[in-house]
């Protein structure tokens, strides 16, 4: 196990150096001078020059990339070009938002996804079954922002239950914390919720099929311990994986759902990032995002490889 985790580990700087190199490069083609905007409408050419040279943007590609990975490396993620302030300090500000934000969305997930998806396994074909399919199909196919403004609408303006904007922190309280987190989450995980679902829902009907599942049923052992007992325990593997690989959707939807509840986390960051052109910001955040994300599969392939008895040492 020790020697397959360390093999894992180092498959994964080959990775994250493409996902560097890829950042870097795409940010670089992207339109639009940030020297430009630093200097003003009013600026000379030879102010947008001299600008540039302070940045170091007139250094070839390969050099610049070469020295911004240097000071990576070195937990040096460069300086915003409008505040003036490192990148890395802006970024851990920012963290525990985001962090409470997705950690709050994968509790709620799973907490509703896995009954209602064993539910549709045991009903299978009768109208509880269709109708959870059905707002499975439902909140897939919907964006999580129209969730979001759907959510904030009726909970937050018309029954005044939860905050419609804003963030509490962790300090400040728990419970005031997971409060204004609900909605956020609820928004977040309705597409996570459906994929959770639908795959728990498939993992058991096919468990469900299995001989040892009619032999313990022949053997008189009740519903809840032939469902959860030996069908969910067995079809785990392929859940805990989906939801693994789900958190791609919590990463990427973090972004948008800050921004329509106006949590200040990382998302609300790379989004006024985007809008300054704030280059060593957007190359920060998304370098984060990407480790998480690689960090994320080793975990859920070390899991897999935990649970699945196939898979012998």
């Amino acid at each position: 196990m020790l020697s397959y985790t360390l093999r894992r580990l180092f498959m994964t700087l080959p990775v994250m150096l493409f996902v560097a190199l890829f950042v870097f490069g795409l940010l670089d083609l992207a339109p639009g001078d940030p020297a430009a905007l630093l200097a003003g409408e009013d600026a000379t050419p030879d102010d947008i020059l001299r600008i540039r040279a302070t940045l170091g943007l007139d250094q070839p590609f390969l050099q610049r990339f070469g020295v911004w990975s240097w000071n990576v490396l070195h937990g040096d993620l460069g300086m915003s070009l409008f505040t003036g302030q490192p990148v890395a300090h802006m970024i851990s500000q920012r963290l525990a938002p985001t962090f409470s934000l997705m950690l709050m969305t994968l509790i709620v997930s799973v907490i509703i996804a896995i009954p209602i998806g064993a539910l549709a396994a045991w009903k299978h074909n009768r109208l509880q079954d269709r109708t959870i399919m059905v707002l499975a199909v439902f909140s897939f196919s919907v964006p999580s922002f129209a969730v979001g403004y759907l959510l904030a609408w009726f909970f937050g303006l018309q029954l005044r239950w939860f905050p419609v904007q804003g963030y509490v922190p962790l300090s400040t309280g728990f419970w005031a914390s997971v409060h204004t987190l609900v909605l956020p989450a609820l928004a977040l995980g309705s597409v996570y919720v459906a994929l959770i679902t639908r795959i728990t829902r498939a993992t058991l009907l096919e468990t469900l099929s299995q001989d040892y599942v009619r032999t313990a049923r022949a053997k008189g052992v009740n519903n809840r311990g032939l469902l959860f007992r030996h069908a969910l325990k067995n079809a785990a593997v392929p859940i805990i994986t989906v939801i693994g690989s789900g958190v791609a959707l919590l990463i990427s939807g973090t972004v948008v759902t800050e921004t329509v509840f106006s949590i200040p986390g990382l998302g609300r960051l790379v989004v006024d990032a985007i809008l300054r052109r704030d280059y060593p910001i957007i190359q920060g955040v998304i370098l984060l995002f990407s480790f998480m994300y690689v960090l994320v599969n080793l975990l859920v392939d070390l899991l897999y490889r935990a649970f699945d008895p196939r898979i012998k040492y």
